[in-house]
């Protein structure tokens, strides 16, 4: 009796070890590692993993990081110096970006967009004193706004944005609209001072001796005409039809502006563009959308009065990758005479028109490649209004008109394994003015140098 209860337990321990060993051999190695409680050990990893990753303040709203890096070294030579840097390419500086959404209802979505712009040195900022240009290098916010989108409804954005005439002249459907602007100039090295052909470069101002860069000769900042600067808007943006959407903003003290933008196909092409027209009052020259819109402090006449239209299409044959872009853009600022003792003399009209052809074609697996030529026109009003100095700083004269020119081309080479583009492009600038004395008189001058530049570089996105 006692032998056959020994036979039994044996076998029940034989039976127990099997079934142990059958759990051990089909249990997934991740769970087998979690011990008694898995879910307790598996909400503890959780944490872990997102204790080392970025982490959102909720599970709600989707968190996406992004922005991309674009540095450059550009070579310059102003006729009597001649001088190379390495700069953040303006053009679409280095940046990194948070945005995302929450879904409210089917219909329905909230969203926010972050966008911090990063500068070692600008490429547009630096001079023949200040090759480094370490005083513009840092963070600068470029967008920071949420908004609410309904399928049917559009779009309601509010916070610091751009408003319907943001980059309306500089709609490209080619991958040089990141690197080289055609109607963009200032961005690549346009702040080296203006050099007359007596040699001397020329100042803003003979007491503070500030120095006037050629993009000053566009506008004060360099804004081609039609565009605007950023800033806090309220926008609605409608739901796109047949490839087309309408924006009206409003913002600063005060500004309005409405656009149109289109992007489809038709017939073997890829067309994109755009128009956008604006009017500004604003009487705070540092919140200014319109480059250069003057806050004229006179007792009778205390606000600005600027307005300006401007679009931009682009075309590119699917196919073969031929591609032609165009802009223009115009802008008027009616208070200009105010400044003038001599108001007859002063141009308050300014226009450009801007033209890029090429081809971009994937020639080789490494990516595509856009071969391109650019020609940029701009005949100008008194922009920077006044205080230009040829004569070293003695005397400072108004500017009644101005006029700048580019010509130049290149090649961008896209790398797709790794989202990247390299680019080398050469520019050469022609821009003259004419200034005038408190009588409204001409005043001759030497004449401005032509400016040459070579700009070579890449561009990361993550």
């Amino acid at each position: 009796m006692k032998s056959a209860s020994k036979s039994l337990y044996s076998q029940r321990a034989v039976f127990a070890a099997m079934g142990l060993a059958l759990a051990a051999g089909f249990t997934p190695a991740g769970a087998a590692d979690l011990g008694g409680n898995c879910c307790a050990d598996l909400e503890e990893r959780i944490a872990e993993l997102e204790a080392t990753t970025a982490r959102k303040g909720n599970r709600k709203v989707k968190l996406e990081v992004s922005g991309h890096v674009n540095e450059a070294m550009i070579f310059w030579d102003d006729g009597f110096e001649s001088n190379a840097g390495i700069y953040t390419n303006d053009n679409s500086r280095t940046r990194f970006r948070f945005k995302g959404s929450a879904k409210i209802a089917d219909d329905w979505k909230a969203g926010y967009m972050i966008e911090i712009g990063v500068r070692g040195a600008s490429s547009k900022r630096f001079t023949q004193d200040d090759v480094a240009a370490r005083a513009d290098s840092g963070l600068d916010v470029r967008h920071s706004y949420w908004f609410i989108e309904g399928k049917k409804y559009g779009t309601v954005s509010v916070g610091r944005t751009g408003p319907a005439a943001e980059s309306i002249t500089e709609i490209n459907l080619a991958q040089t609209k990141d690197v080289a602007k055609f109607s963009d100039v200032e961005d690549s090295g346009l702040g080296i001072g203006v050099r007359f052909k007596n040699g001397v470069i020329g100042t803003r101002d003979n007491t503070t001796q500030d120095i006037f860069g050629y993009r000053r000769v566009i506008a004060h900042s360099g804004d081609q005409p039609g565009e605007v600067e950023r800033g806090m808007v309220v926008k609605y943006d409608t739901p796109a039809f047949a490839g087309f959407t309408a924006t009206a903003a409003w913002g600063g003290d005060d500004y309005w502006d409405v656009g149109l933008k289109y992007h489809g196909e038709f017939g073997g092409f890829k067309i994109a563009g755009g128009i956008a027209y604006g009017q500004e009052s604003s009487a705070e020259a540092e919140a200014n959308f319109i480059d250069d819109c003057l806050a004229v402090s006179a007792a009778n006449n205390p606000d600005a009065d600027c307005k300006q239209l401007g679009g931009s299409l682009s075309i590119m044959h699917s196919e073969t990758g031929l591609y032609v872009t165009g802009a223009a853009g115009y802008r008027k600022d009616d208070n200009i005479d105010d400044l003038f003792d001599a108001p007859s003399r002063a141009d308050d009209t300014s226009t450009f028109y801007a033209i890029e052809a090429g081809i971009e074609k994937k020639f080789f697996d490494l990516g595509k490649t856009t071969i391109f030529g650019q020609y940029y026109d701009f005949q100008g009003g008194s922009n920077d209004r006044t205080d230009l100095s040829f004569d070293n700083n003695v005397t400072d004269f108004n500017i009644a008109n101005s006029d700048l020119t580019m010509w130049g081309g290149g090649i961008v080479q896209g790398i797709d394994a790794a989202a990247m583009s390299l680019y080398v492009y050469y520019r050469r600038i022609e821009a003259d003015v004419t200034l005038v004395n408190g009588a409204g008189a001409d005043i001759a001058h030497p004449g401005i140098e032509d400016l040459d530049l070579v700009v070579a570089g890449g561009m990361i996105k993550f």
